[in-house]
């Protein structure tokens, strides 16, 4: 296929415009495109008929460095941030672009020098607020300025003048001191030069007065010129970028709308055609800039969301073909939140004693160097669970101790424990599974594993209502059951083992098991599994950790169901990081909530009013349209603590998981020795209290092993008295002081489920039961 030709340039005045091939990509090429040079700056757009409306990349020749490759292509670059490839049809062409470009950038330096020597001679303040930047404010503040100056010039000269007059007298009273002998008129001469050194010293000290005068107010005004000027430089790069970010949602907004099956206009907004987001089905050729990648998300969200037409918020809902009665209520929050606080049933409304105060800070991480091959190289072909790893890895608390911060954004239970509506509570319990990867978004440091027995309790029953115990069931594999309770109504359980897969640069943490939560007065049973985490960076670079996969909360009594989608980070995606969306539907199918945010900070919720199927989008995937009410906050992450970065990126909750507390059992993870020797920044003993640890662990399932052999009458060489699964996985033959395992009668799945008397042995004091393990 030839090329189109391009059309000579033409110079108009100091514009000068014409076609030019610009590489884009390797899948495109070089793509024709109008580039027009003006005022020193070099715009370039897809067609002609763009110039009114939409640029699409503009470089700055002032500081541009212009190459030339060969006989028709050149390059211009302005230093790494932007670098234009471009190719003229003939070489004649392409010396008229170098002539025009070069006399374009030597212009705009020569301006741009002119303007700084201007700004040096005559300096302005920065506007102050409220004033609008006048030019008389500022210009009186320099004239006064300039007059300050001026005055301590002239007292500069002064001095100087002084110094001269005072060091030449002094000077020749020294040499006639050198000519006098010594007689009567000796004491004369001397007092003569001391009195004309001491004019001499004032003078000088008057001359070193004025001198740190000025510069102390030379200093104050160009840190304040110095200042404005980064202030304007700033502001000037804010609103190129914002230029280029908006022009960039125009151009998508533009292929949305020509992509996207809107609802006919009798139904929608007729101010939808020009802000309603869509399905990308327009030709992804439609953008070319640096930015630009043509590798798709795996798996794009499934929907997209339009505005509703305001009407909605006013006609019920059996005006609205297709509409359950539900969506007719007015757009308002999910539940009540004050009935929270106001309800007189409700505990918050209660008077309760003061609480204890809990720590806000623990000792600062230590700054402790590592050889990382000579652990990775042990790692090879090895369970990553069975790999001793010193506590250079972890953070100072234990995997029982994790799973209980879970529980940091309880007050979405309570919300949820309240409402009404089987699918406005859905919409919490969704948001809550979320709020349990908000902890771990800069947490790269690995939990201590929990030793066989080994517990963990968080009572906080008097500051929130709530409380709950872990337990260490299982050691190979390793699982953990935790059960919480809370007097507003609602109980968490869940039984958490994990699978993990080393692949060089990355490490994947497969949790497997299932989540559980029932509320008393509903009765409502939800369920649910978490996502994958993925530690990236092993081995080079920084650490970061991602989240991805897909989560169904199944409200197993009224079927129910919220289909949350985590996505990947990708470098080719244009979606922001760490999102995550979701529908909830009620058992026929139907949306009724749209949830979307991202898992380490927010999560909203959108009314569905409407839906309708879209066509089918660039990646043959068929879409759904839901027109929606205005979105609101369902959950938004708490700030971190003061120095948190120097804690471990510890939340509010985390700092008190560890913090020493009467009355727990001797198995807490509390009492672990080897935990509370890392968080005091002594991890030298910690590491060897940990091997100590692990050793007597291993001792005391080894005899575990042999009295199970002795009870079964198995030969020395026959089983090792431990379970084996149907995968193969042997499984420890133990069984837990506070939970078991049984079947649910609602999910009819098999998991460790608490059986009572924790609390009471607390209450009592009794902990003979407990075994040894520390």
């Amino acid at each position: 296929m030839s090329e189109p030709k391009a059309l000579t340039p033409t110079a108009a005045g100091d514009t000068y415009k014409g076609w030019l091939f610009k590489w884009t990509n390797y899948i495109k090429g070089y793509q024709r495109r109008w580039f027009v040079l003006s005022n020193g700056l070099l715009s370039y757009y897809r067609t002609q008929a763009e110039m009114g409306h939409t640029c699409r990349g503009t470089i700055n020749l002032a500081t541009a460095n212009i190459a030339v490759e060969d006989s028709c292509n050149f390059v211009i670059s302005n230093g790494g941030a932007q670098t234009y490839h471009l190719k003229a049809s003939s070489e004649v062409e392409r010396q008229r672009w170098i002539t025009a470009l070069e006399l374009a950038k030597a212009k705009a330096v020569r301006n741009q020098a002119e303007s700084d020597d201007s700004g040096d001679e005559c300096p302005t303040s920065p506007p102050t607020s409220g004033q609008g930047g006048g030019a008389r404010n500022s210009n009186s503040e320099v004239q006064s300025t300039l007059r300050t100056l001026g005055s301590k010039v002239e007292d500069l000269s002064t001095c100087n003048d002084l110094i001269a007059k005072h060091g030449s007298a002094l000077q020749r009273s020294l040499s006639e001191l050198e000519g006098v002998r010594l007689g009567g008129d000796t004491d004369g001469k001397i007092r003569q030069v001391t009195e004309r050194a001491t004019l001499f010293r004032i003078t000088s000290n008057a001359m070193i007065n004025a001198c740190r005068d000025f510069l102390s107010l030379a200093q104050a005004h160009s840190k304040r010129w110095q200042k404005a000027l980064h202030s304007e430089r700033d502001q000037r790069i804010r609103l190129e970028e914002t230029l280029e970010q908006l022009a960039k949602q125009h151009n998508h907004l533009e292929r949305a709308f020509r992509g996207a099956t809107v609802l006919p206009l009798s139904q929608s907004n007729p101010t939808l055609d020009s802000k309603s987001s869509g399905s990308a089905k327009g030709d992804a050729s439609d953008e070319d800039d640096e930015n630009e990648f043509f590798d798709a998300m795996e798996d794009p969200a499934g929907f997209i969301t339009v505005p509703a037409d305001p009407k909605y918020h006013r006609r019920s809902g059996s005006n609205v073909s297709g509409l359950s009665t539900e969506t007719g209520i007015d757009d308002q929050s999910l539940c009540d939140e004050q009935s929270l606080g106001s309800n007189p049933e409700s505990p918050q409304s209660l008077e309760v004693e003061p609480v204890r105060k809990r720590r806000t800070k623990i000792p600062d991480k230590p700054n402790y160097s590592l050889n990382l091959w000579s652990i990775m190289k042990n790692c090879i072909g090895k369970e990553l669970s069975k790999i001793p790893m010193p506590v250079n890895f972890n953070e100072p608390i234990s995997m029982l101790q994790r799973l209980s911060e879970d529980l940091e954004y309880y007050e979405l239970l309570d919300k949820a424990a309240k409402c009404q509506s089987s699918l406005e509570q859905l919409c919490y319990v969704a948001a809550f599974t979320v709020s349990s990867y908000s902890t771990t978004v800069h947490r790269t440091g690995k939990p201590f594993n929990p030793l066989l027995g080994e517990t963990y309790e968080l009572d906080r029953l008097r500051e929130s209502g709530y409380r709950s115990l872990c337990e260490q069931v299982s050691h190979h594999p390793p699982a953990a059951a935790h059960h919480a309770i809370s007097e507003r109504g609602w109980t968490l359980r869940q039984e958490i083992s994990l699978a993990s897969k080393f692949r060089g640069k990355y490490l994947s943490i497969m949790p497997l098991g299932s989540i559980q939560c029932m509320f008393e007065k509903s009765n409502n049973h939800y369920s649910w599994k978490k996502v994958t985490t993925t530690v990236h960076n092993i081995i080079v670079g920084k650490l970061w950790i991602d989240q991805s996969g897909e989560i169904d909360v199944v409200n197993h009594r009224t079927g129910d169901r919220c289909h949350l989608k985590f996505a990947p980070y990708s470098y080719f995606s244009r979606d922001v990081a760490r999102k995550v969306t979701g529908v909830v539907t009620d058992k026929e199918g139907k949306a009724h909530y749209v949830l979307s945010g991202t898992w380490d900070e927010k999560m909203e919720f959108s009314r569905v009013m409407q839906s309708n199927k879209g066509e089918n989008g660039t990646e043959g995937k068929q879409k759904t349209v839901y027109q929606t009410l205005k979105a609101k906050e369902l959950w938004k992450k708490n700030p971190l603590p003061e120095g948190a970065e120097t804690m471990y990126y510890f939340s509010s909750l985390a700092l008190t998981l560890n913090e020493p507390e009467e009355g727990v059992a001797p198995t807490d993870s509390r009492r672990r020795p080897d935990q509370q020797l890392m968080e005091a920044g002594r991890w030298d003993e910690a590491n060897a209290e940990k091997q100590r640890l692990e050793e007597k662990q291993r001792s005391v399932r080894r005899e575990r092993e042999r009295e199970a052999q002795r009870a079964a009458n198995l030969p020395e060489e026959g089983a090792e008295g431990v379970e084996v699964a149907e995968d193969g996985v042997h499984q420890d033959n133990y069984e837990s002081m506070w939970f078991e395992r049984t079947e649910d009668a609602v999910t009819g799945e098999s998991m460790h489920v608490y059986k009572g008397g924790y609390w009471e042995a607390k209450d009592h004091g009794s902990w003979d039961m407990c075994p040894d393990i520390y």
